[in-house]
């Protein structure tokens, strides 16, 4: 029976409604909650609202990742108590890399963290030869602990593996001289490149064919092995005489062709085969000085440089570049060891200071250079643009502020730098060490008569290849180690105890060359630093603090206080 009131009022009917309405917006968020759910399962989307795209993937990226065919895991080995600030946002980078590329996958990429120095310690060692081998090398750092400045070790990159095999990426790269916070800021705009290429040479272990011609003085160095050392993996070097072709046709099948230091004349048939193969869509590397000289006669009086004069000259001048009959020299510059006497039996090697011996660490900001660290360049000859009508011209590489031109002939011996050079005397900057060129080419032999052995060949008048020079034709072979004379890996400078990044400019070239539009595009990928005011933030610092603790609590309590005004005068107008 139900209770009434003089005026009406149905106290259970009106509870059941009060009942109802407290009820239905539950119900509906519930039924919202699990259509939600229902739809995440069926329908994967993300929207990255950040003005440089950070958590946005290359199209090539995208493309690799669907095509992932198992399962794959991802160690992050950048581990360690206490590390800094801007590690920790690395770290936390490479782990929201990780499932960002697993948002994405065709198969699941799953992620965890390992120390390798946890390993045990008769397998230690070997594991950190391991990581060597995939280019992953430890790093000291200082971290500030509660007895003080402690040293600590850390390896700064990945391991990417499946059920079988295993590879890893260095994540912790950058340009010489860039500050700390420039070092992280580069590292992460490179993340998706690392983390790519890595899942990239796991899967599709195929690999490439290029040649290294061979036949006019080249490779003298090292008879290869700086090459070979640092491609294998990923392409297939082989030795080519131009003599042995018969046809253009027998040059197709190469991804890149390079010619480091020729000193001899390549014949009308050779550079026919050349041009017509860059007509054909090839990638030509032409790593040639404009210096003759003989190294072996340094110490005495010295040497005599004299103009190289090389047929190639022709073939690039056509294509818009000149290498000049000249050599650089900069004061970033290096040592070349010297005979200092006998100690007990054993000769001595004095290191000194060699101006034609020097790093350039100024790159200009292209796939291939982009955050790389210096580059080692030895007796170098600068480089002209001429015209040519079609082609555009990047530089790559630049000198130092400090450099200068030194015109041929010009006699090199170990006494002129017993001194330190005077800086007066290096008024040069930034000059350019290796083009890229790209676009249409023309042909050296169109309008012209082609060598008679191909006079039935139809001949490309235009083509749309890529062509890559360089003024110093030792930067892909390897020094010689002293004591034994056999060759170091590429970069590996044994007097300055470091390595330079021509492994990587030369593994970047490659991978430009012959895909433009793959993961190496990511390398344009550019993030903003965006530094705090520091005074601003002293200033202001109370003020905002108290608005972002105090804020919320405020709101909140103003909402609760709203809310409970607006029930009791809807309930007192119902009574």
């Amino acid at each position: 029976m139900g209770i009434s009131g003089c005026n009406g009022f149905d106290f259970e009917e009106e509870m059941n409604q009060l009942s109802s309405y407290r009820l239905f917006p539950l119900a509906a968020l519930f039924l919202g909650v699990l259509v939600l759910v229902g739809l995440a399962q069926t329908i994967r989307f993300r929207i990255d609202l950040t003005e440089e795209k950070r958590y946005s993937l290359h199209p090539s990226t995208l493309k690799l990742l669907e095509g992932i065919d198992r399962p794959l895991h991802v160690d992050i080995l950048l581990t360690g108590e206490d590390l800094p600030g801007g590690m920790r946002r690395l770290q936390k980078s490479i782990e929201e890399t990780v499932r960002t590329f697993n948002a994405y996958s065709a198969e699941p990429i799953t992620v965890s963290y390992f120390d390798p120095l946890e390993v045990t310690d008769s397998l230690k060692e070997d594991f950190i030869y391991t990581l060597a081998d995939y280019g992953i090398r430890p790093t000291n750092l200082f971290v500030n602990q509660a007895t003080g400045q402690q040293e600590q070790l850390i390896f700064p990159g990945i391991l990417v593996s499946d059920d079988t095999y295993e590879t890893g990426a260095l994540i912790l790269k950058g340009e010489r001289g860039m500050s700390a916070e420039q070092t992280l800021n580069a590292s992460i705009e490179n993340l998706e490149f690392e983390l790519a290429q890595a899942i990239q040479k796991l899967l599709y272990p195929q690999k490439s064919a290029l040649a290294m011609i061979i036949g006019h003085g080249e490779l003298a160095e090292d008879d290869g092995f700086g090459m070979v050392e640092a491609l294998t993996g990923r392409y297939e070097v082989f030795k080519v005489p131009l003599e042995q072709a018969k046809k253009v046709e027998d040059l197709s099948s190469f991804a890149a062709i390079f010619s480091l230091g020729a000193d001899t004349t390549y014949s009308e048939r050779e550079l026919f085969l050349l041009d017509q193969y860059v007509m054909g869509g090839g990638n030509l590397i032409v790593a040639s000085e404009g210096t003759s000289l003989d190294l072996g006669q340094l110490a005495g009086e010295g040497t005599l440089a004299m103009p190289l004069e090389n047929s190639l000259d022709r073939l690039l001048y056509r294509y818009g570049i000149r290498v000049n009959k000249d050599l650089i020299q900069d004061l970033n510059f290096g040592v070349i060891p010297v005979m200092g006497g006998n100690f007990g039996n054993q000769e001595q090697l004095v290191p000194l200071p060699w101006p034609y011996y020097f790093q350039a660490g100024r790159m200009y900001p292209h796939p291939i250079t982009k955050g790389l660290d210096q580059v080692s360049f030895r007796y170098t000859s600068s480089l002209d643009t001429v015209k040519a009508d079609g082609v555009r011209k990047t530089p790559l590489l630049f000198s130092s502020e400090r450099s200068r031109i030194v015109p041929l002939p010009h006699l090199i011996s170990l006494g002129a730098f017993q001194e330190p050079p005077l800086e007066s005397e290096f008024g040069l900057q930034y000059l350019p060490l290796a083009y890229l060129l790209e676009g249409e080419f023309t042909s050296l032999f169109k309008n012209r008569f082609v060598p008679q052995e191909f006079a039935g060949t139809p001949l490309k008048n235009s083509g749309n290849g890529k062509v890559i020079v360089l003024g110093d034709a030792s930067l892909f072979q390897s020094q010689l180690n002293p004591s034994n004379q056999e060759p170091l890996p590429l970069g590996e400078d044994p007097l300055a105890q470091t390595t330079y990044a021509n492994k990587q400019f030369l593994e970047n070239l490659v991978q430009y060359l012959t895909d433009p539009e793959g993961i190496i595009a990511t390398r344009t990928k550019v993030l903003q630093i965006r530094p705090l005011d520091k005074l601003k933030v002293a200033e202001e610092k109370s003020m905002w603090q108290l608005i972002n603790v105090g804020a919320p609590v405020l709101f909140l309590v103003l909402m609760g206080g709203v809310i409970g005004l607006l029930r009791v005068k809807r309930f007192s107008r119902r009574a």
